[in-house]
């Protein structure tokens, strides 16, 4: 009798989910929402950030700082870092592992050079006498630089994980999410980058150009 009752109660016309897709399908789409979500958030911070330094630059006591000529190189460069890794989400999407090879390679190491050129920008800001303290423009760069190379650090962890994976002989198909979540998070970044760095050209920045 229970047996009939289950059957007549069944819902045939809904797919039966196996052990496999209930531990494999959900996991991969927990990674992506888990991103989406840690996105969301820090749009808000940077869009918070945004809105600050331009009400703040409006009050007299505002003094531009010399436009540091070396940003334009810096943004070049994380562009082709956003490039190189996602032509190796390209690659592991194509079962080319050699090719996510270079491009974890290549995106890493252009992003590790983008932090060391921040971080020259600020030591030759701080030659020429603009420290943080001394004027609202100057913290705001700072903090503006300084956030976005923390995220950037922290996205280089995940980065980490993933090369090892790759190089300890996993196959393309098995980092493709991850190698994928990588560069939808360079993209991230770069978007955010390139949006404080036009934001700062266009609206505060003077001086000549310097390297």
């Amino acid at each position: 009798m229970v047996s009939i009752l289950g059957q007549l109660t069944e819902k045939s016309w809904l797919p039966n989910a196996s052990a496999d897709d209930e531990n494999t399908v959900p996991s991969m789409a927990k990674e992506k929402v888990g991103l989406r979500v840690f996105l969301a958030s820090v749009t808000v911070l940077f869009t918070l950030i945004a809105i600050s330094y331009t009400g703040r630059m409006t009050l007299p006591d505002w003094r531009s700082v010399p436009y540091p000529g070396l940003l334009w190189v810096n943004t070049v460069i994380l562009i082709l870092s956003s490039v190189a890794l996602q032509w190796a989400r390209t690659a592991a999407r194509d079962d080319r592992i050699r090719n996510v090879k270079t491009g974890l390679l290549v995106g890493g190491a252009l992003s590790l050079v983008f932090l060391l050129g921040q971080f020259w920008v600020s030591l030759q800001l701080a030659d020429l006498g603009y420290f943080a303290a001394s004027n609202p423009a100057n913290a705001f760069f700072y903090m503006i630089t300084g956030v976005h190379a923390v995220h950037l650090t922290g996205g280089l962890v995940a980065w980490i994980r993933t090369s090892l994976r790759v190089w300890r002989g996993s196959d393309a198909a098995r980092v493709a999410l991850s190698v994928e979540l990588c560069s939808i998070y360079w993209h991230f970044l770069l978007v955010v980058w390139l949006v404080l760095f036009v934001m700062m050209v266009t609206t505060e920045f003077e001086g000549v150009a310097w390297f």
